[in-house]
């Protein structure tokens, strides 16, 4: 284990339980912050597959997934996998379901002390016979931190940059649901859908944390 992921795990261990959302001494949300939490949102994303979110990208949401993303509280994913749970289990319709994360950059995943949202797949799978992880897909060195691009820009960005690993591909004709943190212009999901289709997956359905596109046709 290296030495940052050594610290990562440590901060595990050592911080103190408290609300996800605002850091208040209840663990895993404090009253404020639960009445807060939702309701799930189905983002429009056109030539995207059918998108769930967990809630809107704002309030105790939005500052959950930050501290759990950039400010080292690994232990979050739990709370957050939570959140997650009841839209999963909108999409599972009986066998196994496949999750496939979003993939990070390797740069940003070393920062983090592990992929973000491979860490949340597998706490959502946690326990459970019919959901299963599959990081099937990579990001290359030349992707760059999407953060203030347009929906033109990330496309662009990630164009060519997406590669598929065919050992970890979930099997023939399994059901696969996509996962990532955020939504915002769709670009990824795009990307990653047309990955797994080139490599003869069907990935028509995603499943996101927050929800912060334009608008949503429902709530």
């Amino acid at each position: 284990m290296r030495v940052r992921e050594m610290g990562a795990a440590l901060v595990d261990l050592v911080l103190p339980a408290d609300c996800a959302g605002c850091g208040a001494p209840e663990a895993p949300w404090c009253g404020r912050c639960a009445g807060w939490l939702g309701p799930p949102s189905v983002p429009w994303l056109p030539g995207g597959p059918e998108v769930v979110a967990a809630g809107r990208y704002t309030g105790p949401l939005r500052s959950a997934l930050l501290r759990y993303k950039e400010r080292g509280r690994r232990d979050l994913a739990g709370p957050l996998a939570e959140v997650l749970s009841p839209a999963l289990d909108e999409l599972t319709g009986g066998g196994v379901t496949w999750l496939v994360p979003a993939p990070s950059r390797s740069s940003a995943a070393r920062a983090r002390g592990g992929d973000h949202v491979a860490r949340l797949c597998r706490t959502l799978a946690a326990g459970r016979g019919d959901v299963r992880v599959a990081a099937a897909l990579r990001l290359t060195r030349r992707a760059r931190d999407s953060v203030g691009l347009d929906a033109g820009q990330r496309a662009a960005n990630l164009a060519g940059r997406l590669r598929v690993r065919p050992s970890a591909l979930p099997p023939p004709g399994a059901y696969v649901v996509l996962v990532d943190d955020v939504v915002t212009t769709g670009a990824t999901l795009r990307a990653c859908r047309a990955a797994l289709n080139g490599a003869g997956v069907a990935a028509d359905v995603a499943l996101v944390l927050c929800d912060a596109t334009g608008g949503h046709i429902r709530s």
